[in-house]
């Protein structure tokens, strides 16, 4: 009688944290649809509403090491449903407000620290813990779902915006949140060795951790070695530039930048929606590129081409989507977070155990850069009336964190021991 092999529960933890992940991405785009909407109705500045979207950004990057570090203390299914319970939350409670200072509070700091719970670091945790084989390869999976949720929910939620206004885009992002909730209290798992058994791809079952207390201070004491290295640096500033070059311009400003040349907002939002379809594949090959090319060159080729396609942008908008603007989309779209998997793989390399959680730091450099540049590039709209220099500036800065990536060294050059996870037994790798 033939055997039936069984699933690896591994990919039960890795398909939940997808839909997570899939879901704080939507979650967290929903101000780009609002922008408009809210500065029609309460008569606020487009800068002003990008202050939200920049709090909300910033929060989103520098929860991430914190909520690694607490993953540790608590458990990533108690921390995951923690988040999803904060952005329903501070999605909800919009529809009541009548301030500026209340858009910041509940889309800014509430959804904020919520998706921040589920951001890269999540992946990082997830993809260290439960595999040892395929892990770039279900890295470049997991983040394509975050960052195609962000964008493929946008015609959704402008559909609904425009037939039933704004409120009802915020009340069904809540809704969605609190449904995720029973499938991560029932599916999602902490270890491998909950369930007595070994990461995939390996062949030793590694006890789990011991809860480790003072998650902050470990948080921030990893930072502080980390600092010490060359390495971080690097990393951590071109991925402050991938964050202002994606979510921070494109991702915020793409849709009233296309606006500001006669095109229909439904329209803009279907193109960043396809440049989500296209992120999937891109950055899933991005994975599989990464458990096979060095991550340095992998990184510097897709920052410079990111670069030579933002400096062409501005000549593209039109108040149609033509074939040339079409290009850029299927071209950004491939290369929007193929910077990801190499980044953790790196991480992973230079240090060691800590990887995930210093991952948490660069991926809240990445953040800061979101931050700036979605304030900035507001402000850069509001003074000239266009969003051309923006653009510039943004591909010119690629073209620098091509640079940096060049200037990674090879070799691991590990900070001092810290024990933020023990590395999983990885014994024999099944082939």
């Amino acid at each position: 009688m033939t055997r039936i092999r069984r699933l690896h529960p591994a990919w039960s933890v890795a398909a939940v944290a997808f839909v997570a992940l899939v879901g704080a991405a939507g979650f967290r785009a929903t101000p780009s649809v609002l922008l408009h909407p809210l500065h029609a109705e309460f008569g606020w500045p487009l800068a002003t509403i990008s202050v939200a979207v920049s709090v909300n950004l910033l929060l989103f990057g520098l929860t991430a090491p914190f909520a690694a570090a607490l993953m540790d203390r608590f458990g990533i299914r108690r921390v995951v449903a923690v988040a999803l319970t904060l952005v329903a939350a501070g999605s909800g409670l919009t529809v009541f407000m009548r301030t500026s200072a209340e858009l910041i509070l509940c889309w800014g700091v509430l959804v904020g620290l919520g998706t921040g719970s589920m951001a890269l670091a999540f992946v990082a945790t997830v993809t260290g813990r439960w595999f040892v084989r395929r892990r770039g390869l279900v890295t470049g999976v997991l983040t394509a779902g975050g960052a195609a949720g962000q964008l493929v929910f946008l015609p959704l939620l402008a559909t609904l915006v425009e037939a039933y206004g704004w409120r009802s885009a915020a009340l069904v992002v809540a809704g969605a949140a609190l449904a995720v909730v029973p499938l991560v209290g029932w599916l999602l798992r902490d270890h491998p060795a909950d369930l007595g058994l070994p990461p995939y791809g390996a062949t030793e079952v590694a006890p789990a951790p011991a809860p480790q207390g003072g998650a902050a201070a470990r948080a921030l004491r990893t930072l502080r070695d980390a600092a010490r290295t060359r390495a971080f640096w690097l990393l951590a500033g071109g991925f402050a530039i991938c964050g202002a070059s994606t979510n921070g311009l494109v991702g915020t400003h793409f849709i009233p930048a296309a606006h500001d040349h006669g095109m229909a907002e439904t329209t803009a939002a279907g193109l960043l929606a396809l440049v989500g379809l296209f992120d999937i594949v891109g950055t899933i090959a991005s994975g599989w590129l990464t458990d096979r090319v060095d991550s340095r060159l992998l990184l510097g080729a897709y920052y410079a081409l990111r670069g030579g396609s933002l400096l062409v942008l501005p000549g593209l908008f039109a108040d149609a989507a033509g074939p040339s603007l079409l290009v850029f989309v299927v071209f950004y779209g491939l290369d929007w977070v193929a910077t990801v998997p190499p980044t953790v793989a790196l991480c992973r390399e230079y240090f060691g155990p800590a990887g995930a959680v210093v991952f948490g730091w660069v991926f809240a450099a990445h953040q800061i850069g979101a931050a700036v540049a979605a304030t900035g590039a507001g402000l850069v709209r509001d003074r000239l009336g266009e969003y051309t220099i923006a653009w510039y500036a943004a591909g010119l800065l690629c073209l620098g964190a091509a640079l940096f990536s060049v200037l990674l060294r090879r070799g691991a050059v590990r900070t001092p021991p810290l024990s933020v996870e023990r590395p999983a037994a990885v014994g024999r790798v099944h082939p």
